[in-house]
């Protein structure tokens, strides 16, 4: 059995129910912190611990082309996928800033950015191929790369954390979101493709023919979801993949981002149905195909802030509503406590 379909653990049933009593007695009407609460009682039942904190996040960008950039779906050329690494290495990206505002361990992960490697420490060097290969002609990715993409997500993972955030970085990545989710979905193109990095009506065109086509070529309904990421999937998306199963396996919630990362949430949860469990969601992107794919998992996004950025960005802005409903969970007084009447 491959590693990423080993069993997972439930969270802790019983912990949740105990978190929802503490929940009770405290000094509030019952659910009026609405689904704060419920997010206390979720890390209750993760962390097997009646008083939660969030005091370790790990956040891994993983950074990676896409053979299908040169067919003109993105606003950007290729080359800004190297520059917004260098971005990510000086601190100048929206991640950067707000991972450094909440003290995360953050890395950004190269698994296949085209050209040569960056000599940096700010960069963990993974580096699979130099992109993938355009799936307009073929699978994206070999047997091979895709197994040590998905491991690759795997060794990010810090099995001592209290959340794990993905993100990625890579021009062309929406195409690619939107060929999978059209294939994992078996919906039309037309309901998956958006404008992605702000693309006008002519490349929205180009685009939407982009996708069509590479579903004629690979989207088969035989197909396993693992065959289904290896031709169209791109290597950020594969090592988000696993890490979200290996963030299950090891007990550890993830947080997930927007449309690209949510893609990799169902591929992780279509490889390894336990996975779902430790997902928690963390915004409703713009993108059009976004809400088909929290639909699949019955996911309700925490915001719905229009952001469409990736690179994690949107996980990160709902850390601080996570640690609020922990502190207050584990901070308010109780009617007991503060001599306060719980009902006439």
């Amino acid at each position: 059995m491959s590693w990423w379909a080993q069993p997972v653990a439930k969270p802790s049933e019983a912990v949740r129910d105990q978190a929802k009593a503490h929940q009770v007695s405290l000094t509030k009407p019952a659910g009026s912190l609405g689904r704060l609460e419920h997010l206390a009682t979720d890390f209750a039942a993760w962390q097997d611990t009646v008083k939660p904190t969030i005091e370790r996040i790990t956040i891994r960008v993983f950074a990676g082309d896409h053979g299908v950039a040169v067919e003109g779906v993105s606003a950007f050329p290729q080359s800004v996928t190297r520059s917004m690494l260098t971005n990510f290495i000086n601190g100048g990206a929206a991640i950067c800033v707000l991972a450094k505002q909440h003290a995360a361990d953050f890395s950004v992960v190269d698994i296949g950015v085209v050209g040569e490697p960056a000599e940096s420490a700010g960069v963990i060097d993974r580096r699979l191929a130099s992109g993938t290969a355009n799936f307009l002609h073929g699978a994206a990715m070999s047997h091979q790369v895709l197994d040590k993409a998905l491991e690759i997500g795997r060794e990010q993972v810090d099995g001592h954390a209290d959340l794990f955030i993905g993100g990625e970085m890579g021009i062309g990545n929406s195409t690619v979101a939107a060929a999978l989710t059209s294939a994992f979905l078996q919906v039309p193109a037309a309901l998956t493709v958006g404008a992605g990095t702000g693309i006008d009506d002519a490349r929205l065109q180009r685009k939407l023919a982009v996708v069509d086509a590479a579903l004629a070529l690979h989207n088969h309904p035989d197909n396993s979801p693992l065959e289904t990421l290896r031709c169209l999937g791109g290597l950020e998306i594969a090592a988000l993949t696993g890490a979200y199963i290996a963030s299950a396996q090891n007990a550890v919630p993830a947080l997930v981002d927007g449309y690209v990362s949510n893609v990799a949430a169902l591929a992780a949860c279509r490889l390894n149905p336990g996975t779902r469990e430790w997902l928690l969601f963390a915004h409703r992107s713009s993108e059009s195909g976004h809400q088909l794919l929290l639909d699949e998992m019955s996911a309700v996004p925490l915001l719905d802030l229009g952001l469409h950025l990736g690179e994690a960005s949107g996980a990160a802005l709902a850390i601080p509503l996570l640690r609020s409903a922990c502190e207050l969970h584990a901070g308010m007084a109780t009617f007991e406590t503060a001599q306060v009447a719980s009902r006439l």
